[in-house]
């Protein structure tokens, strides 16, 4: 099984995020924790059974990892892009055999990794120069260690994901690629460039775009 598991949204900083997200959704992010092993925190937002977006940014306070971080944070164009304003980055698929799905996907992905944040453990992929797959429209993949899942612990912030779409300069590769994962809630993807990511959002405003 390999479904939507959480749309990332990146910010310089967690404060300046949160604020982004509460102007435009209404509600704001509640923080999350540390990832001590990537030297990163975020803050969280429930979109619904099993859904959740991620607000995650670089932690002033924490030990910088030995290699680059994960989601592209360390990377030039990344700074460059954030510096403009928080932005919807990427989104993770879960599944419930990620060497098998990793295996399967014709997308390079990168290593599995043991992950932990507070009571939550899980093995996720990351490619050893942590670059987004396929400029962040493929899915990152990620295997929670059991049945428990953050979005259950999380407030009902009234929000759901309606949509989620790509736009890629090679849209029939990355179609092909998600068929091979079996992704039955797999964003529609046309042609564009450079590669980005649109969701679509119902709040207690109407709708929003990300």
């Amino acid at each position: 099984m390999v479904a939507f598991d959480h749309l990332v949204v990146a910010a310089l900083t967690l404060e300046a995020g949160e604020d982004h997200l509460e102007r435009l959704l209404g509600v704001r992010p509640q923080r999350g924790g540390k990832h001590v092993a990537m030297g990163t925190h975020n803050s969280l937002l429930k979109l619904g059974e099993g859904r959740f977006l991620e607000l995650i940014a670089i932690d002033p306070d924490g030990k910088a990892p030995s290699r680059p971080r994960w989601f592209a944070l360390d990377s030039a164009e990344m700074r460059a892009a954030l510096a403009a304003g928080p932005r919807l980055i990427h989104w993770v698929a879960r599944c419930d055999d990620l060497d098998a799905v990793r295996r399967a996907a014709p997308v390079d992905l990168g290593r599995a990794h043991e992950m932990t944040r507070g009571a939550y453990t899980w093995r996720i992929t990351i490619p050893d120069d942590g670059h987004l797959p396929r400029g962040g429209v493929f899915p990152t993949l990620i295997q929670w260690s059991d049945a428990r899942h953050p979005a259950d612990a999380m407030a009902d912030s009234g929000l759901r994901l309606i949509a989620l779409s790509a736009a890629h300069p090679e849209p029939a590769v990355i179609r092909l690629a998600l068929a091979a994962l079996g992704l039955a809630d797999a964003p529609k993807v046309t042609f564009g460039t450079p590669a980005r990511l649109a969701a679509m959002l119902k709040t207690s405003r109407g709708t929003v775009t990300l």
